[in-house]
């Protein structure tokens, strides 16, 4: 037994090196959407967010793969996750609109950056709040927009003011609603679906696959706008969820004594 011992250890480490190297791409291209950012290249640091959430949604799957689920990996992927998803879409949107309050006066500009804080700091306590809460939550939905969802809407929104020829200086005055807005239903109780409790084997309804391959026909002909117009139904999806079911709950009584 214990001549085995060396023999696996090497093993362990180079597997548990594979789920850290996805989070670090994610926290790569989250880094890298800033730095495009500040050189002025908007779109290519709204497209490097959305790499950062699919590579996000790669690292965890990887790990369940292959066994390789550590609680290093999980704090890892939330520091990652308030880079990707908290840091980079507020200073993208700072940079390519926020900023240009400053022409406005010393109130203006004030508003910018602090609606850009608002943003990140939202996006840092829905994390520290998901982390706390994970052995009591239900599994089916998120309390509150997740962090990669709400980058998306944000970037999305970037990417296509960019390809519509729209400069962020023309919606200055529109993007602290929204960077707060989005923030907010980060730190929300609205529920959202997390789509975990759905099939991923090898049998699904052929429904998904012909949605599937419409979706992908969409993004092809026009990506901004098809991820725009997703991740912003996705958005609405949680405020009408909890409210229909609040509503529900209301009647119920009703019937019951009637």
């Amino acid at each position: 037994m214990s001549d085995s011992t060396p023999v696996r250890r090497p093993r362990h480490r180079g597997i548990y090196l594979l789920p850290n190297l996805f989070t670090t791409g994610a926290m790569f291209a989250g880094f890298y959407a800033i730095v495009a950012s500040i050189g002025g290249r908007f779109t290519d640091a709204a497209v490097a967010v959305f790499l950062a959430a699919l590579l996000d949604g790669m690292d965890g799957r990887v790990a369940r793969l292959t066994g390789t689920q550590s609680e290093f990996g999980v704090q890892y992927d939330s520091l990652s996750d308030l880079v990707s998803f908290g840091l980079a879409p507020a200073l993208v949107m700072y940079n390519w609109s926020l900023a240009g309050l400053r022409d406005y006066g010393p109130l203006w500009a004030k508003v910018g950056w602090a609606a850009a804080f608002i943003y990140a700091a939202c996006g840092a306590l829905r994390l520290a709040r998901f982390n706390t809460q994970v052995g009591v939550i239900d599994k089916r939905y998120f309390q509150g927009l997740a962090s990669p969802a709400a980058a998306s809407v944000c970037m999305s929104f970037v990417w296509c003011m960019e390809k519509s020829g729209v400069t962020g200086d023309e919606v200055c005055f529109l993007m602290p609603f929204m960077a707060a807005i989005v923030g907010l239903l980060m730190v929300s109780r609205f529920r959202y679906y997390s789509f975990k409790s759905l099939p991923m084997g090898d049998h699904v309804p052929f429904a998904w696959i012909v949605t599937a391959v419409l979706l992908l026909v969409l993004l092809y002909l026009d990506p901004p706008r098809v991820l725009l117009a997703v991740f912003s139904i996705y958005l609405l999806s949680g405020p009408v969820l909890t409210l229909w079911g609040l509503a529900a709950r209301r009647r119920r009584p009703h019937r019951g004594g009637a």
